[in-house]
């Protein structure tokens, strides 16, 4: 996995949304999405996430390497999604389950997969990482 693959939004009050980055194989031309699946493996479903108070009891924590979701597309690939970023998964976007098309047609708006509530004293380092659209756009072009 790539931080390329992803797009990380962080929002003044610290949350971080994750998208699909525009370069991901599943917004390229020609590519249809079958199912997107928050089952993890048996004992992890991520629509199992629940979140109740200011502290965010109950909620999931995840790594940078945790799956988030898997994706498949009718041409027979899948494409496990990662949260690329520490800390508590706040919610993912039901809506994609059952209108798979907007995680492709507004990827970084209602196609949002996941919102994930970062370590407050990591969140700066987390900002300080990301790339500028100017960088990301550099990287694109090495490829």
């Amino acid at each position: 996995f790539s931080q390329v693959q992803h797009n990380n939004y962080i929002l003044f009050c610290r949350i971080c949304v994750i998208t699909l980055a525009e370069a991901h194989p599943l917004l390229q031309s020609g590519k249809t999405i079958k199912s997107i699946n928050y089952q993890i493996s048996a004992n992890c479903s991520r629509l199992q996430n629940k979140v109740s108070g200011k502290s965010k009891r109950g909620a999931q924590f995840l790594t940078e390497l945790a799956p988030l979701c898997r994706i498949s597309s009718t041409d027979g690939e899948e494409y496990t999604i990662y949260s690329c970023i520490r800390g508590r998964l706040i919610e993912v976007n039901e809506n994609i389950l059952s209108n798979p098309t907007i995680l492709q047609e507004k990827p970084s708006t209602e196609g949002y997969i996941a919102v994930v509530l970062p370590k407050f004293e990591e969140s700066k380092s987390i900002t300080q990482g990301l790339l500028t659209q100017k960088e990301y756009e550099e990287v694109l072009l090495k490829r």
